[in-house]
């Protein structure tokens, strides 16, 4: 399957759903608003987001698909879409129930530990929140109990998304995400409180059914694709020695976007006022779509097929595999960051500034958005340079980056959050960003891994070109919609269509006429073909 049609067909799910976080964050923000009970149960689902992103769908899809996809090279496995005839699972199923059997116990000892310990876990996130009440710290440990057996849950999902990501079924592991939304909205729609704490609270539970529901569904997916994982007493063989010893480093180099926002969410509980948690959070799950439909998917579609490229040593192809991807990552997520810096207020007061999100709440997020947004094509660029590490077994490398990025991150909220508060955290994320993004592409040149081709040298400085006109066109529609930002619901949805569209347009004209990208290419990438 070519990396285009794969990538959209993550790509397509990814948006649905996105589409149905937005629709959550909506009626989360009508619902209980920025405030005390959204910062509380932000901190309390930003705990097992980060170990998620750390150990399960960080570490596992570095380090376990990688090893699981040579397994089955090793076993004459073919993927679809490829010529000749596939072998048997049984060697991807023993290695996988090997892993299995060593982490389900260490998963359950760590949440066990988590929930029974969850008061100073959130101390030492939040600093007891000193500028707030009591009742405050007390909500945030209170949620952060309820949510945490999401974390056990969902690093089983991601072990067997990463089965089934490597036997080429990726859309299976793509639709999960849905689940989540739908019990957080189902949580809202049916069952929430009077009060914005009550609301909180069902959320808090939401989260940890969204977890069972996950895992149903991926333990359905691996028995219709001949994968039923058995229970065994734990033992350390070679292959899970090896797994241990990458998942480290894997997990870190993974996770450094999702701990530089934590680091972000620390220092905005303990010295910045009520609601900026929440500032950050609206903010981020916007920047986040355009990275879910792009980088989640071509990161997801890219580490197995560099891995069976180098296996085969395929090092040409490989190459231009990665080449492709960045051309990719440019011509959707450049015009994406243009869109979100410049249009950012109408963005953000048509989704969310309703009910209890006030005109200042939009302001503030809106101000967020637009820094966090300048650091987006790095953020995807990260998901696609990684895997040119982690398929070549080098987990070590991406994050030895990862923690010089971290402490840029650190040193840019230290320095900007005087001057600029909540903002200079965003921006500081974004810069960090740009670091880790910079030196894992210097860090694969030298090395000789990765060399930029005469095609992406060429196309990359027209889609620059082309987002900066997009740009201008953003500017001059924004004056016009304006008027109409203040009016109902159904006026605001009808006016931000219409800049998106005329974005759009704009930008298409633009990139088609400095020849930045050709139908004909296009065509041919969604075509299936032969690996």
């Amino acid at each position: 399957m070519s990396l285009v049609r794969a990538t959209g067909t993550i790509g397509g799910l990814t948006l649905v759903s996105r589409v149905l976080g937005l629709v959550r964050d909506t009626l989360f923000a009508l619902v209980v608003g920025a405030g005390l009970a959204s910062d509380c149960f932000l901190i309390a689902f930003r705990l097992p987001n980060l170990f998620r992103a750390l150990f399960a769908e960080g570490a596992f899809a570095a380090a376990f698909v990688p090893m699981f996809s040579r397994t089955l090279a090793g076993s004459g496995i073919s993927m679809p879409g490829d010529p000749g005839s596939g072998g048997d699972l049984v060697a991807g199923r023993a290695f996988a129930e090997a892993v299995l059997a060593v982490l389900l116990p260490l998963l359950v000892a760590f949440t066990i530990l988590m929930i029974a310990f969850a008061a100073p876990v959130v101390w030492l996130m939040t600093g007891g929140f000193p500028d707030a009440s009591p009742e405050k710290y007390r909500l945030a440990v209170e949620f952060t109990r309820i949510t945490f057996p999401y974390l056990l849950l969902i690093s089983i999902v991601s072990l067997l998304g990463g089965i089934l990501n490597s036997l080429g079924r990726f859309w299976v592991n793509a639709a999960a995400p849905i689940l989540l939304n739908v019990a957080l909205i189902a949580g809202l729609v049916l069952f929430h409180g009077d009060t914005p704490v009550a609301s909180a609270r069902v959320q808090s539970a939401a989260v940890t059914v969204a977890g069972i529901l996950q895992f149903v569904w991926l333990i359905w997916a691996c028995h219709r694709a001949g994968i039923d994982l058995r229970l065994r007493w734990p033992r350390l063989t070679p292959p899970v020695r090896e797994l241990l010893r990458r998942i480290g480093p894997a997990a870190l180099g993974a996770g450094a976007v999702q701990i530089n926002l934590v680091i972000s969410t620390a220092l905005a509980a303990r010295f910045l006022g009520q609601g900026a948690i929440s500032y950050l959070y609206y903010a981020d799950r916007l920047n986040q779509l355009p990275l879910g439909l792009v980088g989640i998917g071509i990161g997801t579609v890219l580490l197995p097929t560099l891995s069976r490229q180098l296996a085969s040593k395929l090092d040409g192809a490989a190459m231009h595999t990665q080449n492709r991807a960045i051309e990719l990552v440019l011509l959707l997520t450049l015009p994406a960051a243009a869109a979100l810096v410049v249009s950012a207020l109408p963005i953000v007061r048509t989704l969310f500034e309703h009910g209890r999100f006030t005109g200042a709440d939009s302001i503030a997020t809106a101000a967020a958005l637009s820094a966090f947004s300048l650091g987006l094509p790095a953020y995807v660029l990260i998901k696609v340079l990684t895997p040119g590490f982690h398929a070549r077994g080098d987990t070590t490398t991406p994050v030895r980056i990862a923690v010089a990025s971290m402490l840029v991150n650190l040193v840019g909220n230290l320095t900007l959050i005087w001057s600029l508060g909540f903002v200079g955290i965003a921006l500081s994320t974004a810069l960090a960003a740009w670091v880790n993004a910079g030196a894992l592409f210097w860090t694969l040149r030298r090395r000789g891994l990765f060399a930029v081709d005469e095609r992406l040298r060429r196309n990359a400085w027209r889609l620059i070109a082309a987002s900066a006109a997009m740009s201008g066109v953003l500017i001059a529609a924004d004056r016009l919609v304006s008027p109409y930002m203040g009016a109902s619901l159904f006026a605001r949805a009808a006016a931000l269509t219409a800049l998106i569209a005329a974005g759009g347009v704009a930008y298409l004209a633009a990139a088609y006429t400095l020849k930045a990208f050709s139908l004909a290419d296009l065509k041919g990438q969604l075509r299936r073909r032969p690996a």
